[in-house]
């Protein structure tokens, strides 16, 4: 099975284009939905434990927990030690289950690959990218953003250009949507051609 890492920066359309990658048929472990999933389970007592008055009912405040950690540097490093094991566990059982049901492809969606060490979990990396003025764009449109955000956000990532320069395949989403998804099919249709060439086929 190949693990397809699919990465890119803030507004750039990682989101869709994982869409795309399953309405293909493949796969798609999605690391912020699963985080999502985590807050109203087994992170919801830890996360309060931790940051007491951020969780009622089993359920983390995102906004809440935002107020906390925005900012402060420790409390991330605080809330990222009990999230990313718990996400990386999640995903792992996510990859056995496909291994086990022979799935050629599989997608690991996670937002920040390279900033945290996630190259080594994958065989091909795929960013997700666009030009600078449209990502700032659809970033500022989101609600509650605003420039100091954006620039304290892309100050965490590591930089587009360098993340294209790492990457195997590139999806642009720039160019619209069409052209994303026949992206997104030729990557897919490369890598099936990977998969029969392993096999001898």
């Amino acid at each position: 099975m190949i693990v397809l890492g699919l990465t890119g920066s803030i507004g750039m359309g990682k989101s869709t284009t994982a869409k795309m990658f399953a309405d293909a048929g493949v796969p798609v472990h999605d690391s912020d939905e699963t985080v999502h999933r985590l807050y109203a389970g087994k992170a919801a007592p830890l996360v309060e434990a931790t940051f007491p008055g951020t969780a009622s009912s089993g359920v983390v405040d995102r906004a809440k927990l935002g107020a906390r950690v925005l900012g402060d540097a420790a409390a991330l490093k605080q809330l990222e030690a009990i999230v990313h094991p718990l996400v990386r566990a999640d995903a792992d059982a996510f990859l056995a289950r496909q291994r086990a049901a022979g799935t050629p492809i599989a997608v690991l969606d996670i937002p920040l690959l390279f900033e945290t060490g996630g190259r080594d979990r994958v065989d091909k990396v795929v960013v997700v990218t666009a030009p600078a003025e449209v990502q700032r764009a659809r970033v500022l449109a989101r609600p509650g953003m605003n420039e100091e955000k954006l620039a304290a956000i892309l100050a965490k990532q590591v930089p587009d250009a360098e993340k294209r320069r790492q990457a195997d395949f590139i999806v642009d989403t720039g160019q619209g949507f069409d052209a994303a998804r026949a992206a997104v099919g030729a990557i897919i249709a490369e890598l099936s051609g990977d998969k029969s060439g392993q096999a001898g086929s």
